[in-house]
């Protein structure tokens, strides 16, 4: 499905980063595996062969956001799909009790790092005849739940963020959709919770209709369809991938 395309993938390292980056080399794709974890991007776009190349890039920071698109180009020759999968937890807690700096760093990476990634792209993208964003949003930022404030607005924020761009950058045939997933078995998750034991994992899959947590593939999935030629005619979508959640 996405046969000669190339992306890039923040927070590609580990989680749905990774699993995004192994599905698009398998369906025809190009990939630039970037990461703050400049080893772990490595270590998976060797793992995955020569249709990967990896960066490491903080993309909270203009400058590393502006060079990680360059080295995509240069690598590959054009850009059509960028990935702003990157993310930063909240650790479940009071609304009060929340730093400042952890504050800072949520928004930083869930919401400002999309103005830095996608200002650097937009160019290449449009030059290239159009192309598509693919937001990693959350479930939070759809039906918020108390002990995660700061992380619920920034997803909110993010989703809000995916529909201002879908309409923004539909008259250069760029079409920007969101992911929204549930909680999953990821680094992330573990960032939230702490250590994952059986209680933690039956409390949070109690809330979701089908009966488990997401797993990496099921984002991925979801990724190759609004990424591919597919979905041609499909913006501006907030697509909750969970299990049944919203629905509840």
């Amino acid at each position: 499905m996405l046969k000669d395309k190339v992306a890039v993938i923040t927070g590609g390292a580990s989680g749905f980063g990774e699993a995004m980056a192994r599905r698009f080399v398998a369906e025809g794709a190009k990939v630039m595996v970037a990461d703050m974890n400049a080893a772990g991007a490595k270590a998976v776009a060797d793992s995955i062969g020569d249709a990967a190349r990896s960066i490491g890039a903080d993309v909270t920071k203009a400058a590393e956001a502006d060079a990680m698109i360059a080295a995509t180009v240069d690598a590959f020759g054009k850009l059509d799909i960028l990935v702003n999968n990157a993310g930063a937890p909240q650790y479940i807690n009071n609304f009060e009790d929340v730093t400042e700096d952890e504050i800072d760093l949520i928004f930083n990476v869930n919401v400002k790092s999309w103005l830095l990634t996608s200002r650097a792209a937009i160019p290449h993208l449009a030059a290239n005849g159009g192309g598509s964003i693919i937001n990693t949003a959350s479930v939070a930022g759809l039906r918020p739940r108390a002990g995660a404030a700061w992380y619920n607005a920034s997803k909110a924020a993010a989703c809000s963020l995916t529909l201002t761009m879908a309409a923004e950058l539909a008259a250069k045939n760029i079409r920007v959709n969101a992911l929204c997933p549930v909680a999953a078995e990821t680094p992330l998750f573990e960032g939230v919770v702490g250590e994952i034991t059986d209680a933690k994992r039956e409390r949070f899959t109690a809330t979701i209709p089908l009966g488990r947590l997401a797993v990496p593939d099921d984002v991925a999935s979801a990724a190759v369809y609004l990424a591919s030629d597919e979905a041609t005619f499909m913006t501006g979508v907030l697509l909750p991938i969970d299990g049944g959640r919203t629905a509840m």
